[in-house]
Formats: C-alpha cells, sequence, structure tokens
C-alpha cells in the first residue's frame, strides 16, 4: 500500500529515525554490521513490495550465516525501529487530528465533540444527555501480565522523541531550527541503541507497580480533569445549561492487589501497592499546592480578597515580613502545610520539600478542596477569574478527582482458593469438617448464617494452613489500607471463576473476618463483590446465578449499602481459550443482554466490567465500535474496562494518546448508554443464527483445541510459549498451575503464543466452519449472513475485528514455525486444518463484507500494519532459529538473549499482541 499525502509526514519521519539509527548503528557496531543490516531490510523491503509474501528463505540465506553477536544487533536494530516507527506513527495521529481542526472539517468520529452533536442532531433532551452525564463513570483499570517487557527508561526515552517529532512537525521545511532538532534526536536514539531494551533479572510486582504509576505524571494528571472540563464545557455549548459532573475518569488497577494465579503477589506487596498509590496522589498535590503558593503573588496594596482568604492567611503561621501583603501566597503556604500535615499520618515518608512549620492536618481531602474553593472565589471577586481558571481550577480539578488514594486497587482471586480457605476457618471454629462435601443449598445457608452472625471465625491460636495465613494476611492489609488511605483505595474484590452464590457469599464472610464487612441482619460492606464470569458454561449460568444471588435477603442488604448497583465481570481472555473467538464473543453478548434483564426485574442496576485484552483474542481490538456494539441497556452510564500489558504503553505513554483514549471510551459510554433499540436493525433471524453459528463453531474449535490428543504438543512446538514461562518477561506465572494443559494454561500467553508465530489462532479458528455449515444447513443461509453484516453493529464489530487479526496473520510464517514440531505427521494435520479454516475464514469474511481487502474500512491500519511487516520478517527467521538452538541444548546467554529480544521486538511490532 503506497502512502498517501495525508500520510506523507509520518512516512518522512520513520525514514528519518531509520536513517539516524543506521548512522548510529554504523558508528558504534561497525559498518560491516551495519551493512548487513542494510541488505537485511533491503530483501524484506524488496520481496514484500513485489508480492506481498515474508521472503524467508533469502531472509536465512543472508542472516543464519552470521554470528551470534551479528545476530543480536540485527535483532536490536529491528527492535529498535518498530518502537521508533510506533512513536512515529502516535505522533502523526494527534498531527492528524490538529490537521482537522484547524481545517474546520469537523469533529472526530469518538471525541466527546461528535458523540453530542450526533445525540443533539437526533433530538435529544439537555435533560436525557445531563441526567447520563451525571451518572457517567468510565474506569479504565491498568493490569501487568507476562507478556510486558517495556522499560521506564526506554519510555522515557521515546517520550523525547515524540515531542522533538511533534516539534519538528510544526516547522516548516526551511525551518533554521531543523538541524538543531535532527541533531537532538540523533542523541536521542543513539542513547537508546545504547540502552538495553530488556532487563536482566526477571520483574517483580514492585516493577510494575511503579511502572504503571509513572503513566499519572507523563499523561493521567494532565488529561484526566482536563477531559472533564472539556465535557461540562461542550454541553453547556450545545444547550445552554450547567451540567453537574461527578467524577467522570477513576482509574483502577490490578497490579499488587490480583492474586489469581501470581503467588507474588502478598500483603507487603499489596501494602507497597497503596502506600506508593498515595504517596504518588499526595507528592502531586504538594508540589500543585507549593507551586501555586510561589505563582500567586497577588499584592493586598492593589486587590481585595474575600474575607475567607484572608482568614486563611491569618491561619497559616506564615509571618514573613517579605509577604505581609501577598495573602494568597501565605494562605496556600498554610494549605501546603496542613496538606503536608496530613499526607504525614498516612504515608511514612513524605515526598517534596518540607512546609515553613507545623499546623493542624487536614481531616480530609475534602478540606483541601474547600480550601481551594475560598482561593478560586477570592480571585474571581477582584476581577481575576483568568488566573483562577488558568491555575488554580486544574489543582482542585486533579485533587476532586485522585483524592489520597490516586486510583482504586481491586483485589482478585480465583474461586477454588475462597472455598478451601473457607473450609479452613469452619474446620478450626468447629463449625463444620466437611465443608468442601456440602451442596450449594447447603454452603449458602451456613454463609448466610456467617454473615449474620457477628460471632468471629478466626482465631490467634488456631493452626491454618499457609494458603489461609496468606490470603488473611493480605485482606488484613486491605482492612488496614483502607483505614489508613480511605475505602477509595481498595474499592472492589473480584472473584474469578465465579459459578455460584456461594462463591460470592464466601468472600462477604472473609471481608468480615477482618472487618470490612459488618455482619448482622442487615450486613453491609464499603467493597464490591464482583463475580467474574469467564468460561463458556459461566457465562450460560451466569443470569441464573445472579438471579439466585440478588434473591438472598441477606445479600441485597450488602447491596443496598453499596448504592444498589451490582458490578458483573466478564471475561474475554479465558471465555475465548474456552470456546474459540465467535463462541465467545457471542456468548459474552447474551449473557450481557440476560444479565440486565435480571438487574432490571429483581430492581437493580447493573455495571459491566469487560475484561478486554489488547487482542482481539481477549476482547481487543476498536474500543468505540466494542463499546456501541454491546446490548441496548448494557453500558448504562457506567464502564469498567481493562487495559493491559503492551496497550498501556500504547495508551498513557503520552497526553496526546492518553486524551484520545480516554475521550473514546467516554465518548461511546455516553452514545451507547442512551437507548439504540432503533438502530441495531436486527431482527429474530439474527439471534436465531447465532446460537447455531455459535454451537458450530464452538465444535470446530474445541474439536482442534481440545480433543485432539497432539494439539498441546503442537502448540509447544510451534510457539515460544515454554520460552516465555522461562525468560524475564513478567511477573506473573504463564500458568496458574504446573500442569501443562490448555486449560491451566493462562490466556494471556496462550494469546500471545499464537500471535508470535503469526497465526492468531484464537481469534478466527472455527469461524470458517461454522459459516460453511450454516449456508450449507439453510436455504438463503449466505445471505442472511451477508444481511447481518450490513445490518448489525455486533456482528459488523466480529467480522472488523477477524479481518484486523487476519491481516496479521501469515501462514508462510506459521509454516516455519510448525517446523520446530519434529513429529512430522501431528504436523501436518494440525497445519493442514490450520490452513483450510484460514482459507474459510478469508473467503467468508470477503463474501459478507463484500470485499477481498480485510481491512477496507480501515486504511490508516493498513498502511500502518504493511509498513511494518518488513521489519518483522527478518525477526521471525531469527526467533525460529533460536528456538531451534535453544530447545537442542545451546542455551547459553546470548542466545536466550537474543530470543528475549524477539519475543520483545515481534510483540512491539504487532503492537497489541497480549
Amino acid at each position: 500500500m503506497r502512502p498517501t499525502d495525508r500520510d506523507a509526514a509520518v512516512g518522512d519521519d520513520i525514514r528519518l529515525l531509520g536513517r539516524l539509527l543506521g548512522e548510529v548503528i554504523s558508528d558504534d557496531a561497525g559498518s560491516e554490521v551495519f551493512d548487513l543490516i542494510e541488505r537485511v531490510r533491503q530483501v524484506a523491503v524488496a520481496e514484500r513490495w513485489r508480492d506481498g509474501s515474508a521472503p524467508m528463505a533469502a531472509l536465512a540465506a543472508e542472516l543464519l550465516s552470521a554470528t551470534i553477536d551479528d545476530q543480536l544487533h540485527v535483532i536490536r536494530a529491528f527492535a529498535w525501529i518498530s518502537l521508533l516507527a510506533n512513536t512515529a506513527e502516535d505522533v502523526h495521529h494527534e498531527r492528524r487530528r490538529r490537521f482537522h481542526r484547524r481545517a474546520g472539517s469537523g469533529h472526530q468520529e469518538g471525541s466527546v465533540a461528535a458523540v453530542l452533536d450526533q445525540l443533539q442532531e437526533a433530538g435529544a433532551t439537555a435533560e436525557d444527555v445531563a441526567e447520563v452525564l451525571g451518572e457517567l463513570a468510565v474506569s479504565p483499570v491498568l493490569t501487568a501480565h507476562p507478556t510486558e517487557v517495556r522499560r521506564k527508561t526506554v519510555l522515557d526515552a521515546l517520550g523525547r522523541v515524540a515531542d522533538l517529532l511533534d516539534e519538528r512537525g510544526r516547522l516548516g521545511d526551511d525551518a533554521p531550527e531543523l538541524a538543531a532538532l535532527e541533531d537532538k534526536l540523533r542523541l536521542e536514539v543513539l542513547m537508546l541503541w545504547q540502552t538495553a531494551i530488556l532487563r536482566l533479572s526477571k520483574l517483580r510486582v514492585r516493577d510494575e507497580i511503579n511502572e504503571s504509576l509513572r503513566y499519572y505524571d507523563v499523561s493521567l494528571f494532565e488529561v484526566v480533569p482536563a477531559l472533564q472540563r472539556d465535557l461540562a464545557q461542550e454541553f453547556t455549548l450545545r444547550w445552554g445549561q450547567l451540567v453537574d459532573l461527578g467524577p467522570v475518569i477513576a482509574m483502577g488497577s490490578w497490579i499488587g492487589g490480583d492474586r489469581d494465579g501470581n503467588p507474588f503477589v502478598t500483603a507487603e506487596v499489596m501494602r507497597f501497592a497503596t502506600d506508593r498509590q498515595a504517596q504518588v496522589a499526595l507528592g502531586h498535590h504538594l508540589a500543585s499546592v507549593r507551586r501555586l503558593s510561589v505563582e500567586l503573588a497577588l499584592s493586598s496594596r492593589l486587590v481585595t480578597p474575600t474575607e475567607a482568604l484572608v482568614e486563611l492567611a491569618e491561619a497559616s503561621g506564615d509571618d514573613s515580613s517579605f509577604r505581609v501583603d501577598e495573602p494568597y501566597r501565605r494562605a496556600l503556604r498554610g494549605m501546603h502545610a496542613r496538606l503536608h500535615a496530613f499526607a504525614a499520618r498516612v504515608l511514612d515518608e513524605v515526598p517534596g520539600p518540607p512546609p515553613h512549620g507545623d499546623l493542624e492536618p487536614y481531616g480530609s481531602i475534602a478540606e483541601l478542596i474547600a480550601d481551594l474553593d475560598v482561593v478560586i472565589a477570592s480571585l474571581v471577586s477582584h476581577g481575576a477569574a483568568g488566573l483562577a481558571d488558568a491555575h488554580v481550577v486544574p489543582v482542585r480539578a486533579q485533587v476532586a478527582t485522585f483524592g489520597a488514594h490516586l486510583c482504586g486497587l481491586d483485589m482478585r482471586q480465583n474461586s477454588a482458593v475462597h472455598e478451601v480457605v473457607m473450609a479452613d476457618l469452619l474446620a478450626a471454629a468447629g463449625v463444620t469438617d466437611d465443608y468442601l462435601g456440602m451442596d450449594e443449598a447447603e454452603r449458602v445457608a451456613l454463609l448466610t448464617a456467617e454473615l449474620r452472625s457477628a460471632r468471629p471465625l478466626r482465631s490467634p491460636w488456631a493452626d491454618y494452613a499457609e494458603r489461609t495465613r496468606s490470603e488473611l494476611a493480605v485482606l488484613d492489609e486491605a482492612a488496614r489500607a483502607i483505614g489508613r488511605h480511605g475505602s477509595a483505595i481498595v474499592p472492589h474484590y473480584v472473584i474469578s471463576m465465579a459459578e455460584s452464590v456461594s462463591d460470592v457469599l464466601e468472600v462477604a464472610v472473609l471481608l468480615k473476618e477482618v472487618g470490612l464487612l459488618t455482619p448482622g441482619p442487615e450486613p453491609a460492606t464499603t467493597l464490591d463483590i464482583v463475580p467474574l464470569f469467564e468460561t463458556i458454561e459461566d457465562l450460560h449460568q451466569a443470569p441464573r446465578t445472579l438471579a439466585a444471588l440478588l434473591d438472598l435477603p441477606v445479600y441485597r442488604s450488602l447491596l443496598a449499602a453499596r448504592g444498589g448497583r451490582q458490578e458483573v465481570m466478564i471475561g474475554y481472555s479465558d471465555s475465548n481459550k474456552d470456546g474459540g473467538y465467535l463462541t465467545s464473543t457471542w456468548c459474552l453478548y447474551r449473557a450481557q443482554i440476560e444479565l440486565v434483564e435480571v438487574a432490571h426485574d429483581a430492581g437493580a442496576r447493573l455495571r459491566f466490567f469487560h475484561g478486554r485484552g489488547g487482542t482481539v483474542g481477549r476482547g481487543g481490538g476498536p474500543a468505540y465500535e466494542a463499546i456501541l456494539a454491546q446490548p441496548t441497556g448494557s453500558v448504562d452510564s457506567a464502564l469498567r474496562i481493562t487495559e493491559q500489558g503492551e496497550m498501556v504503553a500504547a495508551k498513557y505513554a503520552h497526553p496526546a494518546q492518553a486524551r484520545r483514549n480516554l475521550e473514546t471510551l467516554t465518548a461511546a459510554t455516553i452514545a451507547a448508554s442512551l437507548d439504540r433499540a432503533e438502530l441495531l436493525g436486527t431482527d429474530d433471524r439474527f439471534g436465531t443464527a447465532m446460537v447455531e453459528l455459535s454451537e458450530r463453531a464452538m465444535a470446530a474449535y474445541r474439536g482442534l483445541v481440545y480433543d485432539d490428543p497432539g494439539f498441546v504438543e503442537f502448540f509447544r512446538g510451534i510457539t515460544p510459549i515454554g520460552e516465555i514461562s522461562r525468560l524475564n518477561i513478567g511477573s506473573r506465572p504463564a500458568s496458574r498451575t504446573a500442569s501443562s494443559r490448555i486449560e491451566d494454561l493462562r490466556a494471556i500467553p496462550w494469546v500471545f503464543g499464537w500471535s508470535q508465530c503469526r497465526l492468531s489462532l484464537p481469534a478466527w479458528y472455527g469461524v470458517g466452519t461454522a459459516f460453511d455449515d450454516f449456508a450449507a444447513a439453510h436455504e438463503g443461509g449466505s445471505d442472511l449472513l451477508v444481511d447481518m453484516g450490513t445490518r448489525w453493529p455486533f456482528f459488523q464489530a466480529i467480522l472488523g475485528n477477524m479481518g484486523m487479526v487476519l491481516t496479521k496473520t501469515d501462514l508462510q510464517i506459521g509454516q516455519r514455525y510448525a517446523e520446530l514440531v519434529e513429529d512430522v505427521e501431528l504436523r501436518e494435520r494440525i497445519m493442514g486444518a490450520i490452513v483450510a479454516e484460514h482459507g474459510r475464514a478469508r473467503r467468508w469474511h470477503a463474501t459478507i463484507t463484500g470485499s477481498g481487502d480485510l481491512l477496507a474500512d480501515n486504511p490508516t491500519l493498513a498502511r500502518s500494519f504493511t509498513n511494518r511487516l518488513p521489519y518483522l520478517d527478518p525477526l521471525h527467521v531469527l526467533q525460529i532459529d533460536m528456538l531451534r538452538r535453544y530447545r537442542t541444548g545451546d542455551t547459553e546467554e546470548l542466545v536466550a538473549r537474543a530470543l528475549e529480544l524477539t519475543i520483545n521486538a515481534i510483540a512491539t511490532g504487532l503492537r497489541n499482541s497480549g
């Protein structure tokens, strides 16, 4: 695909960065290494441009005879150019947004302004929109996983490259500053080249916590309050009224609280996570208030502040003669001192310089907000509203948004762990020795009685199993964090693999044991207890489980204490691994419809928490379209969604990227919250067809993945899943247990492994067979599928995401990886099935969409991916060679390092891979 004029700038940027990288490599590694890299690049580019295929044989001829040192240089070169190209593309996206704004070409789809325009044109009233906005709550939840390997050092350098490219793009071609900018870029590229991409040691949870928190200073402190302000202004601009907004964006995190399958998340780690969150939030607020105390040097000889402001100044204890006529500076120095004293009560170490003196600490962050309101009102009173808006209002918004907690840290654990811990507690307390042998009704009755009883189960003299002690220690730490930082610091408890009412009640009893739930006839807790329905069977049973839960008086009391809204998490990753792409997507859709109906009938409100990953195989894909494709009534002004792995850096490493992502989530939530039933264009045939398609697709998928006795051997041979488990990638084990079964493998490395060998099987396998069989079984079946693709947003999203993944799928590369499978018959049999199914999926995608171009509706993504293919092809050649060497016993350090680098570099080139 040749670049259009509008894409010329990004092409220029990538070529510039590539040239600078080449110069750096030549100077640092020598001309012979540079010549090898350049020959490899030219072969890859020439072959790709000629027929679109991967020149594996030609590349192997260039690469496999090179020394391991030279191969490492090649891997690093293509890894860095992929990262630099990603950075250039991100800068270009923002450049295009600015161009559209200047050109007056209308608001871009996915923006808040565009959605409000559409609502206004559709006749939405101010009251309808204000009602949605007033309850709007969008919560991206940052998570870590085994495929995330990006270093803070690298992200910081790439941020500087982005800033320099942005500055360069604003200059004319003959600007004298261009040469100096290019010199700065060369230095950044040199710094990157001489920086190790990967760590020498395995990532710890503490490292993941710290790296996730850096995004607040990089982008979130600035972007989140600004987006909320702009949303209110856009509403007022259209409807001429003010709107009362709560905290529209509430960031969340799982890093340090998610124990499911991660033995390294302990009570100590959870304490570190919550204290670091508070330290980042309060450190930022202290710096902001201190900055205001320097900036606002207004003199009382020239302005007349309000009495309330004068009182703050007088109470500050600042009696310096230099500031005697500067009431704002004195007031703010007093506020800084009180905030510092507040921080000292809840933090072991308060960041930033000490205050001018000791003052009474604030009782809460709300008191600081009230004082900031005094400052704002006083500035407005004497004609300095502009100063208030520019300097103080943003600080107030940040304090109100991030509080003393920064973000909510969710706890998560598997239901199987809870029942074992509960059995241990009940046995030690003399209640029953046979909890695990009880049926569901008996368990519910027992747990309900415990929630009504003030008698604790836990005894300091009992001898508990290690698992019980560790789980209770984490819960104790959650109670300590809430007591120290407030209930917002740990707002949710997520139950993985939830299957029953007792799975939920077990958590409630455990919360009671650590003082986070008040027992009695009407028990209460501040934590949302969130069942996570993950497998296909669990999704089928979810409506029945929720109905039984909401029919239980003791649980309705807990729900009432939390505002009457039940949160339910639905898992895209494990349901996909369980049933395949089409079945998972349909079951998630149907479960949401039925869960909404159950909640409505029970008089409760529902909020969905979407456990989406970066890839289509884990629920990924364009967020705006995905949210709009949700069933009517399932969004209801509230959306929680996971942001995982490498996608966190892609979305939040720069303010412009963070703004674009958060605005997209917000705009889609607004649009989806209003009644769109008339826009769905569905009829009864669509749902009936999807039931059958789902069953057929699942049969084909499970027939390969679970029923073929050789599939596990094939999977472990063709993908680097074993190497991912052993190398320094992420803190979490790749499997929940030591088993080699697909069932026990975490969904993240399952998808990641398939993307590395470029087959991405979880995102399309079984779909072609389902369409084939459906069309053959029904007269007019093919026409019905085309009609569904034309009129049903849900089905359009399925096809769009599948097209994106099929574009990244490369059978030629996959065949080379398959040669790593030693059993020839097994290799040929399973690869034959994969090739045949891929052909069916491609054919049906073209038939239903009317285009053989898989990305006809997304030319920007098509251009981006086509341009990066030459960077990926050499990496696959080398990864296959390193896997072959590693598996035959050549585990020397350089081979292991080269293999690890290829894993990282391929993930970088594919962008959403895990």
